[in-house]
């Protein structure tokens, strides 16, 4: 089994009001992990904006490295 997962979650913005519109994917995509037996190692963010995007809010795109425990 590898040491290290990286894995990327694109967050989407809500067009009205504040907060991401898809938090229960970041929330599955780390409880996927440690189900397998890997723990949050680190977590970064890069945000970008969508202007001119109909219905769209700010994308932040969420890169995780997950680190295999035992």
């Amino acid at each position: 089994m590898q040491q290290y997962v990286v894995l990327q979650v694109i967050l989407k913005e809500k067009m009205w009001g504040a907060g991401s519109g898809n938090l229960p994917s970041l929330e599955k995509a780390i409880n996927d992990q440690a189900a397998k037996g890997y723990r949050l190692h680190t977590i970064t963010t890069a945000s970008s904006g969508s202007k001119g995007v109909i219905g769209g809010g700010d994308r932040i795109q969420a890169t995780m490295v997950f680190e295999r425990i035992g």
